[in-house]
């Protein structure tokens, strides 16, 4: 999808849950969990215990400055500082910080990183709470980024090329397009010229003083705040917080945080943007208004109402996806903050290139529809019941909750007064409430979405396509002509029929163990299922299904390829049993539920989740998925021509080249790597990817359930038996077929030549043969991570050359035992040679010395703490049963022995083995006309 399409999603997908309504003209309270206070300079502070994950603290210092407060000569440097903050410190020299955040086990990005906006800097960090000196340095490095980085100037000529690097990462058709379409959306205000990147001659030339000066201008304790949330004492953390921020001076006459405005829309506008390397066409129409109040409780009535209609009229949309010839790929519809000061009413569609005019046609019909003649009552009950759920599970988590989503809440009240009463108050007011909210409150909200302002109307599309877009008069005269269409009400019918009828029979467990060091049961079912259960107390209101069983399209002919890679597609859009898809989702209103088959390469199987009240439905669901498969014809009709409008333009793409250029470089064009396209879906035949999916799942016998949460396993036996103990059995299980991909022998180098931005992208793959052991796949993975330090210290830190290098070093056992080590980072074409050349050297260096011993510890205390919170995460046990299945390792071994395992010899022997420079792909885009 285009771009501004993709931010409109992100906007309504923003929209958080609101407060309870008490009265009228009220604020809502604040959550008695959270101590907030202010100290004599003006500094905020929030506090809240929370013990999810248990010994970690979330902190954040939030910096209430963006770069819409950069001066002309500033553009992008309230980015630079963020970066400078990592870069030199008071207490830590140059790249120390990160070196010793490593050295307790936390990862740099993950758990210590930054973001600048328009509006605001917030610095991020988690650290373990098991030691008092852990928490104490925690607190320096906040006040060491509030006010003491150090700004070396060499460190900032070295930043340079970073902050350059991620500039060019952003680089490509879409930021292009969103380039023509800022100063269109923000006409009049000066957030169309401060995208917080900024610009390439700023970040490469503006003066050290000038980074220095919104330092000292922004980063002042009155436009600050500290968060803190985690498993601590509250009132050490809050002492540490006088100790720490209370000397920071307040500046004398200050300049005033300016609040920019956007002026609303004066009269309608439709803007094209088009590129070249664009590979979708969208179209998008925003109505700004400035943004409303936050925190009263007429402010969450209003959010309340607005969420319940956009959500009854996005079901409308995504029901239009499947009829017949569609009018558009996707579309969305809601209102969400644009900015601090706006707020924007806005909804698009996804369309083919040649739909413009269509698939806005539709969007507008809907949205008059529901204007015109409101909502029905179903719609409204089952909206309800969703919102409801939603807040059910949330309160049901609510001694589980995260700590990282509570920072986040804090940081929204500080930055824009958004509301934080707590999930206790939200969810008793609102079972108060709902049931009152009126199908009349509901349809104002759609009577006033097209009168909200003057639209702007956005399409993105190629190039190439530019031509047929319409012209501006005939988008803008659908308003009208839409306004005086004949529109019918919506009708709906909704089955009452049940998910499974009638009453399956409890099959016998035939044979059952347990296993208490893993606190799992297991029973085996006579139809060759084995159900394999955890339960846990991780979560409240979780709980994790999966099913398992070899084969995958590994088993397809080469005639059925195509068909068996769609199979488990298609079934899904069909819907299952007797319902449809749109059918099926209104079924399932108010349960928090879902189910999804799929059919991978050389496996296949059910991934679930649902809260422990609604395990029947997703029992019944997973059974339905093996026994009642569909092929809705006008369903898959409409996803099949959607995918083809969607892959018309794929080939524009120049990372799409460069990947399609790896895949089959790597498996030496194998039938299975050939690019996808429009024409390859007209190879699907649905009929035949039917009839796959049931040859898959014509038999569960070899099939492993795992179920991993919140429940008893004595009070799901039945349903456990029912439901799986009842799937078809019989036959034998299968086994993957090895399909004969290879990857080349010694050394294969690839150019690919493409695009028109200044910006390379280099791939080198080290792969070959090997059956490695769980140690030694732990040696290997250890391997890739040092090397991955290394690089990211030597090609960013020390070269400037690149954002960010990516290392990843796995083994696989299906089809053939073989590893894979892949090194990957973007460039300037100039450069992307000798940044290889560096690479090549840190090898050298690996192969000869070993890693250095602090690196190699880094990696074994980044193990030790993951293990720490891995243990109390659902998912994690639920792919250490599935692996243990499918690899034959016992899962959840003990880390002592993998630790002991990491040596300096171990990894260097696997540098020797797995790094060999006489056998490897390297694949390198570069842009079109380059001398490189």
């Amino acid at each position: 999808m285009g771009l501004v399409f993709r931010l409109l999603a992100l906007w309504l997908l923003a929209a958080r849950p609101v407060a309870a309504q008490a009265s009228p003209d009220s604020l809502l309270p604040t959550d008695p969990a959270v101590t907030i206070g202010r100290l004599p300079n003006g500094l905020r502070y929030y506090i809240r215990v929370n013990h999810r994950p248990a010994q970690r603290a979330e902190l954040r210092l939030v910096v209430n400055a963006g770069s819409i407060l950069e001066d002309p000569d500033q553009r992008g440097l309230a980015h630079f500082v963020e970066h400078m903050a990592f870069n030199g410190t008071t207490h830590f020299a140059k790249q120390e910080l990160v070196n010793y955040i490593e050295s307790i086990g936390m990862r740099f990005g993950a758990d210590l990183n930054a973001g600048t906006s328009f509006d605001e800097t917030v610095y991020q960090l988690q650290v373990p709470t098991d030691s008092a000196h852990l928490v104490r340095k925690a607190f320096q490095i906040l006040e060491d980024w509030a006010h003491g980085v150090s700004f070396d100037t060499s460190e900032i000529r070295k930043e340079r090329g970073v902050v350059l690097e991620e500039w060019r990462l952003g680089r490509g058709a879409e930021q292009r397009m969103l380039d023509q379409e800022l100063p269109v959306i923000f006409r009049g205000s000066r957030y169309a010229e401060r995208l917080p990147i900024g610009t390439r001659e700023c970040i490469t030339q503006c003066p050290p003083d000038a980074i220095r000066r919104f330092y000292s201008t922004w980063y002042r304790p009155d436009l600050m705040a500290v968060v803190a949330v985690g498993d601590f004492d509250p009132k050490g953390i809050e002492s540490l917080i006088r100790e720490h921020f209370s000397a920071i001076p307040a500046l004398p006459n200050p300049l005033p945080r300016e609040l920019v405005t956007v002026p609303p829309h004066a009269a309608p506008e439709v803007f094209v943007a088009s590129d070249p390397e664009a590979t979708s066409t969208s179209v998008s129409v925003f109505l700004l208004r400035p943004s409303g109040e936050h925190g009263s409780t007429s402010a969450w009535r209003r959010d309340l109402l607005e969420q319940l209609a956009a959500g009854i009229v996005n079901e409308r949309l995504y029901e239009l996806t499947r009829k017949a010839n569609p009018p558009f790929l996707g579309a969305g519809a809601g209102r969400g903050e644009l900015v601090r000061t706006a707020e924007v009413f806005s909804f698009g569609a996804a369309v083919p290139d040649s739909g413009v005019r269509r698939g806005l046609e539709a969007a507008l019909t809907e949205l008059e529809r529901a204007g015109r003649h409101g909502f029905t009552v179903a719609e409204l009950d089952r909206a309800k019941r969703e919102y409801l759920r939603g807040l059910e599970q949330a309160y049901a988590e609510r001694d589980k909750t995260e700590s990282y989503a509570f920072t986040g809440e804090y940081v929204e009240h500080f930055l824009s007064g958004q509301a934080i009463p707590g999930i206790a108050y939200d969810y008793a007011r609102t079972q108060a409430v709902l049931p009152g909210v009126s199908l009349p409150d509901v349809n104002a909200v759609a009577k006033g979405w097209l009168s909200a302002g003057a639209p702007v109307i956005l399409v993105n599309t190629p190039e190439k396509n530019r031509a047929a877009v319409p012209s501006a008069e005939a988008l803008l005269g659908l308003f009208a002509a839409v306004k005086q269409a004949e529109i019918a009400p919506y009708v709906e019918t909704v089955s009452a029929a049940a998910l499974v009828p009638g009453t399956l029979p409890a099959a016998p467990v035939v044979a059952e163990q347990r296993d208490s060091a893993l606190g799992t049961r297991e029973w085996r079912f006579a139809n060759g299922v084995r159900v394999i259960l955890k339960p846990t107390d991780f979560k409240d209101d979780e709980l994790l299904l999966s099913a398992w069983s070899p084969g995958g399209v590994s088993l397809a002919t080469d005639s059925l390829l195509t068909s068996a890679r769609f199979a488990s597609q298609l079934v899904s859009v069909s819907g299952v049993g007797a319902f449809n898809a749109i059918e099926l989702q209104k079924k399932l209103a108010g349960k928090a539920v879902s189910v999804s088959p799929y059919i991978g390469s050389y496996e296949q199987g059910i991934s679930g989740q649902t809260s422990p009240k609604d395990v029947e439905t997703l029992l019944q669901l997973s059974y339905l998925y093996f026994t009642a498969p569909r092929l809705d014809t006008t369903a898959v009709s409409a996803f099949l021509a959607n995918f083809r409008a969607a892959l018309a333009n794929r080939s524009a793409s120049p990372q799409v080249a460069f990947q399609d250029t790896l895949t089959v470089t790597l498996t030496q064009h194998h039938r299975w790597s050939r690019p996808i396209s429009s024409a390859t879906v007209d190879e699907v035949h649905p009929e035949a990817a039917l009839a796959f999916y049931r040859r898959r799942f014509a038999s569960a016998a070899g099939y492993t359930f795992f179920l991993v949460g919140r429940f008893e396993a004595d009070s799901i036996r039945s349903l456990v038996q029912r439901y799986l103990g009842n799937l078809p059995g019989g036959g034998v299980a299968d086994h993957a077929a090895d399909p004969g991909i290879r990857a080349p022998v010694g050394v294969v180098e690839r150019t690919v030549r493409k695009g028109i931005e200044p910006r390379s992208q280099t791939t080198l793959v080290f792969t070959g043969g090997a059956t490695l052991s769980r140690q030694e796949r732990s040696v290997l993975s250890a391997l890739g991570s040092v090397l991955e330090i290394r690089l990211r210290e030597e090609l960013r830190e020390e070269l400037g050359g690149t954002y960010s290098v990516s290392v990843g070093a796995s083994a696989s056992r299906v089809p053939r035992d073989e590893y894979r080590v892949t090194i990957s980072f973007g460039s300037d074409p100039a450069r992307a040679d000798a940044l290889v050349r560096a690479v090549f050297a840190e090898i050298d260096t690996l192969q000869a010395r070993g890693p250095r011993p602090a690196d190699l510890a880094k990696v074994k205390e980044t193990l030790i703490r993951s293990r720490e919170t891995n243990l109390r995460q659902n998912g994690w046990w639920l792919g250490q049963l599935l692996a243990s299945v499918r690899d034959g390792d016992p899962p959840a071994q003990p880390l002592e022995p993998v630790l002991a395992g990491l040596t300096v010899e171990s990894l260097r022997a696997a540098a020797r083995s797995y790094l060999d420079r006489s056998r490897y792909v390297r694949v390198t885009l570069l842009p079109e006309g380059s001398n490189q």
